[in-house]
């Protein structure tokens, strides 16, 4: 299992290495540790039913070809099945937004970005555990604004739709209290501490980026959302019917003995 991680993840281990030659990829594979190599969030919405198929390949290969400490998928795979999915840019584990805080370059930040069909912005508040923690360079509630702001600004350059996410893990916000005890029992700290993942209204929502002016406020929270809406079809996760397997001769054989 570990080699197919080793194989996946080869692109990011050429590039951080200088290698050019395969004899080269062989000397460095084994001193790989997996536990280095950063895995990303990722959002994947399925717009019809071929999307369906290709989301249900991957979950698969996730967790059958690629699972290491949890299920994880390679950025190839992500290409090759593409079609009839939208790829958003998810939260601060997400890809762009790390890059972000490491404070990679506008060219960098591009480069990651256009991979994505819509990038994605969340109240401060879901990322207030950043100012708490000095494993961040975030010093206060503006400096999380400045994230979001410089989500907005590369979705401007590229042309990609920026949306504001509640990253919803719960219904109501007292309903946080599942989430801590769940997250207490896995080992996690600052449980006390709560984000708000709750599912918050259009008027909430407007108030949460109203920092932005009314008009992108409303452009990030409902026309783009609604943008990406509108391009899913209605599909269903499981065919209709029952589709009962057919035996040639099963009837007929199914009479004889009954009769």
């Amino acid at each position: 299992m570990l080699g197919k991680i080793y194989l996946n993840l080869t692109e990011r281990i050429i590039k951080e290495y200088g290698l050019k030659t395969l004899g080269d990829l062989n000397r460095v594979l084994p001193s790989v540790d997996p536990k280095k190599l950063k895995s990303n969030h990722f959002i994947i919405l399925a717009k019809n039913q071929t999307g369906i198929k290709n989301l249900y390949r991957l979950v698969s290969y996730s967790q059958l070809d690629y699972f290491y400490k949890k299920p994880l998928i390679p950025k190839s795979l992500l290409v090759k099945h593409r079609e009839g999915l939208i790829y958003g840019s998810a939260c601060e584990a997400g890809e762009l937004f790390s890059a972000i805080v490491d404070g990679k370059s506008d060219e960098e930040l591009c480069e990651i970005a256009k991979f994505f069909d819509y990038l994605e912005i969340q109240p401060i508040a879901n990322n207030m555990f950043m100012v708490r923690s000095d494993r961040y360079p975030a010093q206060n509630e503006e400096d999380l604004r400045n994230y979001n702001r410089k989500v907005l600004e590369i979705g401007d350059k590229l042309g990609i739709p920026v949306c504001a996410t509640c990253d919803v893990h719960f219904m109501d916000e007292k309903d946080g209290i599942y989430r801590q005890i769940l997250q207490a029992g896995s080992g996690f700290e600052d449980t006390g501490n709560q984000a708000p993942l709750f599912l918050r209204t259009t008027d909430e929502m407007l108030e949460e980026f109203d920092y932005l002016g009314a008009d992108r406020a409303f452009e990030v929270v409902v026309t783009n959302t609604n943008l990406i809406a509108d391009k899913i079809d209605r599909c269903h996760a499981i065919p209709k019917g029952t589709f009962t397997p057919s035996i040639p001769g099963a009837e007929e054989d199914l009479i004889r003995i009954t009769t």
